[in-house]
């Protein structure tokens, strides 16, 4: 078993402004797209209602069309209950249907609930599971419970895939992020994301750095790549080249796609379509398509 890490606040600032330096993805229209194809498209409001989800997949499903040139998003992320209205309008196979669940966003319900609202998302269509680790079981220290519930809602879903958020604005230390992430991983998660975006602060270089050490131990000590999802905040396409610079740089190039790389975001597309248009045409024109 691999031993944790230093995460010094000196080499941890260190190491990120030598990504920065050195690492950074240019802002370029192929590495545009490249993150334009990670992004799960996500809508998360009080007030979402079948006719908004199923205005987004027919969006997505004319995407093609209007912008040929663009791969798809990697997965719209719904509700439980709205998983649906996805599944009944997304036409388009390659983009996944992810769901929030367990309890979202505080993970603080009974473990037979949060079974059975994953397993009914994914009986409704959902092939990613969105759910939050039991941060207050964290923080008690009590890493065995924490780890139990993250296997049993893996084989209720499997074999949907199954990402666990850290809630790393509560979460905040770099060695218990990184003892999260390696518990999640351990587990049975397919991903490891940061946040819900509905504590602040939400994603942080500094937590995606620590996550990634975790993701690259875990893959030196059982041979199975996680994948990441920064989540929460993401709005330019500058933060968002600034954290696949970060995955780029300690888990390599083969981790920049949608099978180990996500994107959280409900701004972000069409900033990052703006920005495409404006290196292709040179006018700046804010794209508003979703």
């Amino acid at each position: 078993m691999n031993q944790m890490p230093s995460f010094r606040p000196d080499e941890l600032k260190y190491q990120l402004d030598r990504i920065r330096s050195g690492g950074q993805l240019a802002k370029s229209v192929d590495n545009l797209k490249l993150i334009f194809s990670l992004i799960d498209l996500t809508s998360l409001n009080t007030d979402d209602t079948s006719t908004v989800i199923k205005n987004m997949c027919l969006k997505i499903n004319d995407f093609p069309y209007r912008f040929p040139d663009i791969p798809n998003v990697g997965a719209i992320c719904v509700y439980p209950s709205l998983v649906h209205a996805v599944r009944e309008n997304l036409k388009i196979q390659s983009v996944q249907i992810a769901s929030v669940a367990a309890g979202f966003p505080s993970s603080q319900t009974f473990l037979a609930v949060k079974e059975m609202e994953c397993r009914m998302a994914v009986e409704a269509g959902a092939n990613e599971i969105d759910i939050v680790l039991s941060v207050g079981k964290y923080l008690e220290n009590d890493l065995d419970a924490v780890s139990r519930e993250i296997s049993r809602i893996k084989e209720v879903i499997s074999p949907a895939r199954l990402k666990v958020i850290l809630e790393s604005g509560l979460i905040t230390e770099p060695s218990d992020i990184y003892k999260a992430s390696m518990a999640s991983l351990r587990a049975g998660a397919d991903f490891i994301k940061t946040s819900t975006g509905k504590i602040q602060p939400a994603a942080s270089p500094e937590a995606v750095f620590v996550m990634c050490h975790a993701i690259k131990d875990h893959y030196k000590e059982t041979g199975i790549k996680g994948g990441i999802k920064p989540a929460g905040g993401i709005g330019t396409a500058e933060q968002a080249l600034a954290y696949a610079g970060i995955v780029c740089s300690i888990l390599g190039k083969e981790w920049l796609a949608p099978a180990y790389f996500r994107i959280g975001a409900s701004r972000l597309s069409n900033q990052v379509l703006s920005e495409i248009s404006l290196i292709e045409t040179g006018k700046k024109e804010m794209v508003d398509y979703f």
